[in-house]
């Protein structure tokens, strides 16, 4: 069986990195970018860092500034016509997986056409993307990288996963420099989904020798540096690893693909509007508890990479001890206990795992289960 890795073309990469953007897309000949981001990075200016390098370079912009987290059909839609409007021929996304993933839509439906919802599942579009640019400010989706695009369907109540080689953005950069500004709470979320990434990435059913190493890598830079982040933001050192460790996770499930944690996260996120790195803290131990019985070998990897000491123990009791570690570092960097302390309600726990069930993400996940399994993982997970 033949395998695929997709990853950008090109990637900026270290301290002040950005600087050097303008030069790599005045080479390619692009005008007119339409920039996708936030009120809060343009109220801090961090937006400015980005549009000093367009203006330098002569590069002209229009700016949306609607991103809000876990984007909407509505959010897409509304780009796109701006997009239309001011004849850009590239998009730029600043921020996190919300900014990236609503870019890539807008990307995408710009050489497309149709809706959004037309490409949800598994490379459903015909062609490439309008180029696109990720400028990266947090250190845990990877969005900026990779060929998965999560867009919430408001009236289905859902997220839709969209994964198409044909969203790979042609540019990502990743500038430390740019992460500074992560307040602690969002460090820890970006910092544990990048963890679950690297983690359901490694046990995935689709994982190979080259993934394997990204991940592992990953968990270890994480389990290194992650808890420094969220103590000591300004920690150049700690920032620009923990870039790393994500960009190495997104190598990792970009190829690989992820499991029940983020099937599972999606209707969460979907549902009641919650944050994506903190439903996959929370889920993370209670999936792998699940999958242990078929990925004692691999987690017990995992516990290694975390810098447990399994000398003496079986892979069993090795992997048991991956899920600890995951537990006490969720706990040192106060991520909630339970999807419970979220909103998530009992009631609601069928629809939530009936949906989980039909999302790509779920295939690949080491040990598939029914949809009694999938409740079960959900209640352990509540409080």
């Amino acid at each position: 069986m033949g395998y695929k890795f997709f990853m950008p073309p090109l990637s900026l990469m270290g301290k002040g990195c950005l600087n050097d953007a303008g030069e790599e897309l005045s080479s390619l000949g692009l005008k007119k970018a339409l920039i996708v981001t936030d009120k809060f990075l343009l109220e801090i200016e961090l937006a400015k860092k980005l549009t000093d390098v367009l203006d330098t370079n002569g590069i002209d912009y229009a700016i949306y500034d609607g991103i809000k987290p876990n984007p909407t059909v509505q959010a897409v839609e509304e780009a796109f016509d701006m997009l239309k409007e001011n004849n850009c021929d590239f998009v730029i996304s600043l921020g996190g997986g919300s900014a990236h993933d609503c870019a890539k839509a807008i990307a995408l439906l710009a050489t497309n056409g149709g809706k959004i919802g037309d490409y949800e599942g598994v490379n459903k579009s015909s062609k490439p993307c309008m180029p696109l640019v990720t400028v990266n400010t947090t250190a845990g989706t990877a969005s900026e990288m990779t060929v998965f695009c999560i867009i919430t369907d408001e009236e289905r109540h859902i997220k839709m996963a969209i994964v198409d080689k044909n969203v790979n953005p042609i540019m990502a950069i990743n500038d430390p420099v740019l992460m500074m500004a992560m307040p602690k709470s969002l460090t820890a979320a970006t910092g544990m989904d990048a963890l679950t990434h690297a983690i359901e990435a490694y046990v995935s059913t689709s994982a190979t020798p080259v993934t394997d190493a990204c991940a592992l890598k990953a968990i270890s830079i994480i389990s290194t540096y992650l808890a420094k982040a969220v103590d000591k933001g300004n920690d150049e050192t700690a920032r620009e690893q923990m870039a790393y460790a994500e960009y190495l996770a997104g190598m990792a499930f970009n190829n690989a693909s992820l499991g029940y944690v983020h099937a599972i996260a999606h209707q969460l996120g979907g549902f009641y509007n919650l944050p994506h790195g903190v439903c996959n803290a929370i889920l993370l131990p209670h999936v792998q508890k699940y999958n242990l019985e078929v990925s004692h070998e691999k987690l017990a990897d995992v516990a290694k990479a975390m810098g447990v000491n399994t000398d003496n123990l079986s892979s069993i009791e090795s992997g048991k001890k991956a899920i600890e570690a995951i537990e006490q570092l969720s706990s040192y960097i106060n991520i909630p206990k339970g999807l419970g302390e979220l909103g998530a309600k009992e009631e609601d726990i069928q629809t939530l795992a009936e949906n989980a069930l039909k999302d790509a993400c779920g295939l690949t996940n080491p040990k598939q289960g029914s949809l009694e399994d999938i409740m079960n993982i959900i209640k352990s997970a509540m409080n």
